[in-house]
């Protein structure tokens, strides 16, 4: 028998995944192991469009809340904590489904990657309080200079590969390349994602109606507390906490500043979530194996059974 696929669920934000998965997991007892590096941290929770009380009292989740939101969390990490999640929640009798928008930890499960190096904090903390001086475009311009290959993305990753070609002395697009067959690091010992594994896409994208569903989103979490949220948070969590780099997060606080007014932050906010999706749509299309992807418009009125027939399709390519 061969190994079953791994069901990998992606998408854009805002774009319904959440919904599909909780439909997917109610219909067929599942576990859900959420890979999105905003959900990691505990107390964000409205901006980050964590899953309801009665949804993870009702479906194990996994990969929420792991971390306080001073500590750091790298691709490699959660793909090692990832693979633990999976077999507990196998070993519970509940297969897992990988949902998320984070495509760097979806690649350290599918694909070989390598650990990002450590950096010595100490300079490491001199480096991260000289780019808090510096705005976006100028971080953007020092990334394009020194790891051009991870220019696409936005700050967190511009700054991560700043910090990594600076003061460790390489790319951080070349330190977590995918290795060839003769590189060590595809050897078991070598740790999570080291080994190549079957996987299976179910991309969730509703189209040209994404804009919207952005700007709805987020008007929902305003209305949900967003803004008491940010200001509890900004009372314990320092404001150079990994946890602000959360989409959104520091648009509402520079808010509460006075640096911006409430009805700007909130239209910044949806412009910043629209760059953002924009960014997960390319990564999408270009970084995953589209022979292995099946498309899911999650506003189709099919679009449970859908999602419920790729699931079940999964079985059928065991021999």
């Amino acid at each position: 028998m061969t190994e079953r696929p791994l069901p990998v669920l992606v998408g854009p934000t805002a774009a319904g995944k959440s919904g599909v998965a909780i439909a997917l997991a109610d219909a067929r007892g599942l576990a859900i192991i959420s890979a999105d590096s905003r959900q990691v941290y505990r107390g964000f929770d409205i901006g980050t469009a964590k899953p309801t009380a009665a949804d993870r009292a009702r479906i194990p989740h996994y990969g929420l809340d792991v971390l306080p939101a001073t500590q750091r969390y790298s691709a490699h990490t959660w793909a090692t904590d990832a693979e633990r999640w999976m077999l507990t929640a196998t070993a519970a009798g509940t297969a897992p489904v990988i949902v998320g928008g984070t495509g760097f930890y979806v690649r350290a499960l599918v694909a070989p990657m390598n650990a990002s190096p450590v950096l010595d904090p100490g300079p490491r903390a001199a480096l991260e309080a000289w780019m808090r001086t510096l705005d976006a475009a100028e971080i953007a311009r020092w990334c394009r200079r020194l790891d051009p290959a991870r220019a696409h993305l936005g700050r967190t990753q511009h700054q991560r590969a700043v910090e990594t070609a600076l003061l460790a002395g390489v790319r951080l697009s070349e330190a977590l390349r995918p290795p060839t067959k003769t590189d060590k690091a595809t050897e078991p010992s070598a740790g999570a994602g080291a080994m190549v594994r079957p996987v299976r896409y179910l991309v969730v994208d509703p189209g040209p109606s994404l804009a919207e569903r952005i700007r709805a989103r987020v008007q929902a979490m305003v209305d949900a507390g967003w803004f008491a949220e940010v200001e509890q948070l900004m009372r314990t969590i320092p404001p150079d906490a990994p946890a602000w780099n959360a989409s959104g997060y520091g648009t509402i606080r520079a808010a509460l500043e006075g640096t911006v007014t409430r009805e700007a932050a909130i239209e910044r906010v949806v412009i910043e979530t629209r760059q953002y999706a924009k960014r997960q749509r390319t990564w999408n299309r270009h970084q995953l194996d589209q022979s292995l992807v099946t498309l899911l418009d999650p506003t189709t009125p099919d679009a449970v059974s859908r999602a419920l027939a790729w699931w079940d399709a999964g079985d059928e390519t065991r021999a």
